[in-house]
């Protein structure tokens, strides 16, 4: 038993003399301290992903995104297949020709687009969005359908079957009846199946439903003329609204007093002027040389989704962004801080208990979920200011404790502000995060080189 008392005696004074017993013992607390780093990392894509659900759900009660196809004219058409079938009675080759009804779609030859977007704010609990009611006037012209690309016979051209068709993503937001002038008639529209399944990218998750008119008059067709068009349409949307530059000449105007817009898209608009200090009004031009697709389609209506643009009116959120780079320093948070007591116990000799390490690395944790709560009722400064600014003064006040005297709590106070500093300048910076990040922690390397140039790491072993 005495035996035993003198190795554990041993082992405890080995542990509080030893340099390298107490890095060991440093190294075991930060791998064990990451375990609730992780759950912070998680917290933080649980908070972010109900702020996603809350907008969502806002969303599609008030109407989602608005995505504007069209309009466009379809035209059936008379194919005819040839078949050579074997008589065995006659031992003769025999021709049957069947008839088959297709269907081609051409766009517009001008397509004017002017919309005017009156967004709002709506809350549910901490988290809000963007919603919108928009008023949009389409007007433009058909030039003479071309069937010269597939040599149909005027005849086949079924011109009294011809109809006009719209795309629009957001039936649950539109206001008024949809109806068209073309020449001297109105018509109205109806919703018809979808025509379009959802894909994987972004821009092509966005779901169209079709919308088709009666059959068209003759004298409203573009046969001897051009046929000018005008469409009014009252929609409510959310996030954004988008358009296809469906026209061989399409010009796209779009007024807000939204003051932070996002223009998105594969084109952006060309006016210098767009942005003012009472919102924005954005102007497009494109021409049919400018996109990667004719003006007449013969297989069907295209899937054109990718080549929209517009303007994005969700309210920017980067809050659980910003936290989520932040607790990715966490690691370095905390070894530093453990690193700066190390050298201050090493050169001081003043004894460190692993219990007080463990209750500094908690408190450096608590900086996150103090980053988390305060950042959704404010902004990310104010919440990164108040949680630093309370976790400094607590490892500071914590760290008299442990030294009785002032000089190292203030040391520790100004190291804790520095790397607090340093971490917010990376997550606020974007091209140079890198560049900044790798000349600070050079700095930090030789700080510490510098300051631990005396000590006697062989009478400490």
């Amino acid at each position: 038993m005495e035996k035993l008392q003198a190795q554990g005696g041993k082992f405890g004074k080995w542990i509080k003399t030893s340099i390298t017993a107490r890095m060991f013992m440093i190294g075991i607390l930060i791998i064990i301290l990451l375990i609730p780093l992780s759950f912070i990392k998680k917290l933080i894509y649980e908070r972010k992903g109900r702020q996603k659900e809350v907008v969502e759900e806002i969303s599609n009660k008030w109407g989602n995104e608005v995505l504007f196809y069209g309009p466009m004219l379809k035209v059936p058409y008379k194919t005819y297949q040839v078949k050579k079938i074997f008589s065995d009675a006659s031992k003769q080759y025999r021709e049957e020709r069947t008839e088959e009804i297709k269907y081609a779609y051409f766009f517009p030859e001008k397509l004017q687009v002017k919309s005017t977007i009156n967004p709002e704010e709506k809350k549910r609990g901490i988290y809000k969005t963007a919603v919108y009611k928009s008023g949009i006037h389409v007007s433009g012209s058909f030039e003479r359908p071309d069937f010269s690309e597939i040599e149909v016979d005027e005849d086949d051209v079924l011109w009294g079957k011809s109809k006009l068709i719209i795309e629009v993503s957001n039936l649950k937001g539109v206001n008024n009846l949809v109806s068209l002038q073309l020449h001297k008639n109105n018509y109205t529209f109806n919703a018809k199946r979808d025509s379009q399944e959802n894909s994987g990218s972004y821009y092509q998750a966005v779901k169209l439903h079709k919308l088709e008119s009666k059959f068209l008059k003759k004298e409203d067709l573009p046969l001897s003329n051009n046929s000018e068009f005008n469409l009014d349409l009252q929609i409510n949307g959310s996030k954004q609204i988008r358009f296809i530059p469906v026209g061989k000449e399409t010009n796209v105007e779009i007024s807000s007093n939204w003051k932070t817009a996002n223009f998105l898209g594969e084109y952006l608009p060309y006016n210098s002027d767009k942005i003012t200090d009472n919102g924005f009004h954005a102007k497009w031009k494109v021409l049919a040389i400018n996109r990667p697709f004719s003006q007449q389609f013969f297989s069907g209506i295209p899937d054109l989704r990718n080549y929209a643009f517009g303007v994005n009116f969700m309210i920017p959120v980067d809050e659980y962004q910003k936290s989520e780079r932040s607790a990715k320093y966490g690691f370095l948070v905390i070894g530093l801080t453990f690193l700066v007591f190390f050298l201050i116990q090493t050169m001081s000799k003043i004894l460190i208990h692993p219990f007080q390490y463990l209750m500094i690395g908690i408190a450096l944790v608590m900086f996150y979920t103090l980053l988390i709560s305060i950042s959704e009722h404010s902004s990310f400064f104010l919440a990164y200011i108040v949680a630093s600014i309370a976790v400094i003064l607590l490892i500071t006040l914590y760290s008299k404790s442990i030294f009785e005297n002032y000089k190292f709590p203030i040391l520790v106070g100004t190291s804790l502000t520095v790397l607090y500093l340093f971490i917010y300048i990376i997550i606020q910076l974007e091209s140079y995060a890198l560049l900044v990040g790798s000349v600070g922690l050079f700095m930090i390397l030789a700080t510490v080189m510098f300051a631990s140039r005396k000590i006697d790491w062989e009478n400490n072993n």
